[in-house]
């Protein structure tokens, strides 16, 4: 392991930071992504949310370097990081950095959010990916700018990528968080939840990869899942007048008088 890689390990050992996948039919990619991170970190959860595919399998190859947690039947990548969540936090954690098992996010970057955590130590920090027109889908394109859109709109801040599953959450934050939604909306919601909070959230610049589109596996589906964004976004822009604007201004206001 070189000098840089060892440095981030005891970085992520002093901070008690661990490493969040949540998986659903990934299992073509599931042995490089572990492979890949377990070269920078040793604390690994994996939430297997029910795959049909040798996702089992695989996680039984690494069973003793890696701490699996296993649905049943799936219930969508919300539910699966909240079972995350509750086990980092069970295991003594105070940061998960939740990851995708698609090959999409490398864990070269890793170092870059223990380095921001350590700056902002209470933030949630979101990566931002740097995406060419080649790289983005229509779809997957629109998809962003629209929950850029209205996360902007409940929380009254900017980011640049709300729709990146890499991020380092503050479990004290995020643990035992009461959820309208269960699947891919949920990583929006926790995002404005947390601003409701007065958490700070920070964004950082990530590195992707996308495998060609006919090795991809995605489980979203564009006019099911717009429409139940579209009803969280509905029900939260109402939440944000009577709730959402006020719990933001008297946090910082707190702050404030703390400093």
């Amino acid at each position: 392991m070189s000098e840089k890689l060892l440095n981030t390990a005891l970085k992520f050992k002093n901070l008690k930071i661990c490493v969040l996948i949540p998986t659903y039919r990934n299992a073509q990619f599931l042995p490089k992504v572990l492979d890949s991170v377990l070269s920078v970190v040793d604390d690994v959860i994996v939430v297997n949310d029910g795959s049909p595919d040798d996702t089992e399998t695989i996680l039984q190859a690494y069973s003793g370097r890696i701490i699996i947690e296993r649905h049943k039947i799936n219930q969508g990548k919300g539910i699966a990081l909240k079972t995350g969540f509750k086990k980092a936090a069970e295991l003594g954690f105070k940061y998960a950095v939740t990851m995708d098992s698609d090959l999409q996010h490398r864990a070269l970057d890793l170092n870059k959010f223990v380095d921001a955590i350590i700056q902002t130590p209470d933030a949630l920090i979101v990566g931002a990916r740097t995406l060419s027109d080649k790289q983005l889908t229509q779809g997957s394109g629109f998809a962003n700018k629209f929950s850029n859109f209205w996360f902007t709109v409940h929380t009254l801040k900017k980011l640049p990528d709300t729709q990146t599953g890499f991020r380092i959450y503050p479990l004290k934050e995020v643990v035992g968080m009461k959820l309208f939604s269960s699947k891919y909306e949920t990583e929006l919601e926790m995002l404005v939840r947390c601003a409701w909070k007065g958490v700070e959230i920070k964004s950082i610049p990530i590195n992707v990869y996308y495998p060609n589109r006919e090795e991809r596996v995605s489980s979203f589906r564009p006019a099911r899942d717009f429409t139940r964004i579209s009803i969280l976004n509905t029900f939260f822009t109402f939440a944000a007048f009577f709730y959402g604007y006020p719990s933001m201004l008297l946090h910082w206001i707190i702050k404030k008088f703390r400093r």
